[in-house]
C-alpha cells in the first residue's frame, strides 16, 4: 500500500519536475508540500503527533521508491525521517516531542548538523561550542555539508559544552532557524543538486536549556547510533538509483535495434544486464535485512555498513553500465541516465565513506573471532 502510494506520488508529482529542479538546483515547494501531504515527512512519528505511525522498514521503502525517480527528493525525505525525527523520538523530552515532532510531520523541514570543516569522518573533532548562561546556552561555531539546511526551520546542532572533556562534552541542541541560524553558502554540487547542502554559522545563538536533546555530554553516543541507522536509508537511496537506471535503460534496449537485433538480445549485453540485476537484488536483500534487524532491536551495525557499502557500489555500476548499454542517448541530459550517474557518487561519501564502512565491518569481524 505504502509502496504503491509513494510510486504514484513520485511518478505524477516528482517526475515532471526532475529536470527543472536539477537545472535550477532547488527542490521546489510543491514537492515539499506533497511530501508532507502524503505523510512522508513523519513516517515513524506517532499518529497522535501528526505522523503516519509506521515502521522503520516503511521509511526505507519510501526512500527507495522516491530515489527511483529523483535521488535528491529521496535524500531530503531520508535525512528528515531517519536522522532528525528519529533523534527526537528516541531522545527528546515529552516537551520537545510535542513541540517539534508535529511541526516536522506537517509543515517544517528538519536538518541534522554534525559535520564541520575539521570534523568529517572524524566527526567528534568538532569545534562548535555551547556555553551555559543562566537558563540558556550560547552556541558559537559553524557546520558544513548540511543536508536540507536551506529549507529547514528546525536544526539538530551538535556542540561541545565542555571542550576539556573532548567528545564527552558533545551535546545535541534543537535550534530553530529564527534563533539566528545563518546560511553562509549553498554548495553547487556534482549530483543530488536540488537537495540543499549548505555551510552554516552560529554566532552567539541563544538556545533554551530545555532544548537540549537527551542528556548533556551524550551527543557523541546519539550521533553514532543514529548514523548507523541512517546508513540503511542511504543504502535504500542507492537501491533506487540502480533500479531507476534499469527502469530507463531496459525498455529502450528492448526497442532499439542494431544490425536488425534488439540491443537486449545481444548475448554480451544480456550477461552484463543479468549481472547488474543480480547485484541489485543482493544489495536489496542486504538493505532490508539490516532494516529488519534494526526494527527487531537486534545488532545491525555490521549489516548496515555492508548494505551501504555494497549498495553504493551497485548504484554506481548500474548507472554507468546503463549509459553504456543505451549508447549516445544515455550521455544526454534529457534521457535521464546521466543524472543517476552523477547522483550515485555521493553514496560513497556521505553518512560514512566507503572506507569507513570497510573499517567498521573489519572491526566487527575482528570481535567475532577473538
Amino acid at each position: 500500500m505504502l509502496k504503491e502510494a509513494v510510486q504514484k506520488f513520485a511518478r505524477e508529482a516528482v517526475k515532471p519536475r526532475v529536470f527543472e529542479m536539477d537545472e535550477n538546483e532547488i527542490l521546489e515547494k510543491p514537492i515539499w508540500d506533497g511530501l508532507f501531504e502524503q505523510g512522508l515527512m513523519g513516517i515513524e512519528t506517532p499518529e497522535e503527533l501528526g505522523g503516519a505511525g509506521m515502521s522503520f522498514t516503511a521509511a526505507i521503502i519510501a526512500v527507495e521508491e522516491l530515489a527511483r525517480i529523483d535521488p535528491s527528493v529521496s535524500v531530503a525525505c531520508d535525512v528528515h525521517n531517519t536522522l532528525v525525527n528519529t533523534m527526537l523520538r528516541h531522545h527528546g523530552s515529552q516537551f520537545l516531542k510535542e513541540k517539534y515532532l508535529t511541526r516536522l510531520a506537517t509543515d517544517t523541514v528538519g536538518s541534522f548538523c554534525l559535520t564541520e570543516a575539521g570534523a568529517g569522518s572524524d566527526a567528534f573533532a568538532l569545534a562548535t561550542t555551547a556555553t551555559k548562561k543562566g537558563d540558556k546556552y550560547i552556541i558559537n561555531g559553524g557546520k558544513m555539508w548540511i543536508t536540507n539546511s536551506w529549507e529547514a526551520g528546525i536544526y539538530l546542532v551538535f556542540a561541545n559544552v565542555d571542550p576539556s572533556k573532548g567528545y564527552k562534552g558533545i551535546t545535541c541542541f534543537v535550534v530553530e532557524k529564527e534563533m539566528g541560524v545563518h546560511i553562509n553558502k549553498k554548495e553547487k554540487k556534482l549530483g543530488i543538486k536540488c537537495s540543499s547542502t549548505c555551510e552554516l554559522s552560529f554566532d552567539d545563538i541563544e538556545v533554551p536549556a530545555e532544548n537540549i536533546l537527551g542528556e548533556i555530554g551524550k551527543g557523541y553516543k546519539y550521533a553514532i547510533e543514529i548514523l548507523n541507522e541512517g546508513r540503511i536509508g542511504i543504502a535504500a537511496q542507492m537501491l533506487g538509483i540502480a533500479q531507476g537506471s534499469l527502469d530507463i535503460a531496459l525498455p529502450y534496449m528492448n526497442q532499439r535495434k542494431q544490425f536488425g537485433t534488439a540491443i537486449i538480445d545481444f548475448q554480451g549485453i544480456q550477461h552484463q544486464v543479468a549481472q547488474v540485476a543480480m547485484e541489485l537484488e543482493a544489495a536489496r536483500l542486504l538493505t532490508y535485512n539490516a532494516a529488519r534487524l534494526k526494527q527487531e532491536g537486534a545488532s545491525f551495525i555490521k549489516e548496515a555498513a555492508m548494505a551501504k557499502l555494497f549498495a553504493t557500489q551497485v548504484a554506481e555500476k548500474a548507472a554507468s553500465k546503463a549509459i553504456e548499454w543505451v549508447g549516445g542517448v544515455g550521455f544526454t541530459r534529457d534521457f535521464g541516465l546521466e543524472k543517476f550517474y552523477r547522483d550515485a557518487k555521493i553514496g560513497a561519501i556521505y553518512e560514512g565513506t566507503n572506507n569507513i564502512q570497510l573499517q567498521t565491518i573489519a572491526k566487527l569481524l575482528r570481535k567475532e573471532y577473538p
